[in-house]
């Protein structure tokens, strides 16, 4: 991980769980001071603790496991004649051919757009943060609010097997069974997910200190 900025700690806080805003005591100086909120008592932090690296730890992880959910079987069918095995691109593929072109598109932009969008941007806010702090903040603000509202349309493809997976039972006649690919696909939906929230947006705005002094924080 990149070294940290020090930040200039903000003249007030806001309260992650009741929204309540309170004067930042810990611009003082008073680093052995936690702070709460008056009102419901939560811990008022300036920022979310070690957000870049959880964020860069799931973004990592999650562009890992895209692989193989790309490469492995998301879904397997079997009937009285033959076993065939559906990769997201397969699938999108097939659709395609058969005519199903809305569903086709629907399913590209919720298994394959969405994840990479959520893990370029992500990768990107998390690089900017230290590495280009006052390069375009409103249009990162943006991007982050972006990814966070269509982060959830991502799971569509696994409601999708899982539902046909539990409806589809014929016996020996047709099956149809969740694969590898599909729990790797979850796991990169989940991490992106986790990789969203464990980001702080505030940090976006933080200054960096003239001085090059650390945060009294």
């Amino acid at each position: 991980m990149s070294a940290a900025v020090p930040m200039r700690q903000p003249a007030v806080l806001g309260c992650d769980s009741c929204g309540l805003v309170s004067a930042n005591v810990l611009v003082d100086g008073r680093v052995d001071v936690v702070q709460r909120c008056s009102r419901c008592g939560h811990v008022l932090r300036s920022a979310k603790p070690f957000a870049l690296q959880r964020t860069w730890a799931c973004v990592v992880a999650a562009t890992v496991l895209y692989i193989p959910a790309n490469v492995l079987p998301v879904m397997v069918t079997t009937s009285a004649l033959q076993r065939d095995e559906h990769t997201l691109l397969g699938g999108i593929h097939e659709l395609w051919l058969d005519g199903s072109f809305g569903l086709a598109i629907i399913v590209f932009i919720a298994s394959i757009a969405v994840p990479v969008l959520k893990i370029g941007v992500l990768g990107l806010l998390a690089w900017s943060v230290r590495r280009a702090p006052n390069w375009r903040r409103l249009e990162r603000a943006r991007l982050y609010r972006l990814i966070e509202t269509v982060g959830h349309w991502s799971m569509l493809d696994v409601y999708v097997v899982v539902l046909l997976a539990a409806t589809v039972r014929f016996g020996p006649l047709a099956n149809v069974e969740a694969g590898p690919g599909l729990l790797a696909f979850a796991a990169v939906v989940v991490l992106t997910l986790l990789a969203t929230w464990s980001f702080d947006p505030k940090m976006i705005w933080q200054e960096p200190l003239a001085d090059g002094r650390t945060d009294p924080a």
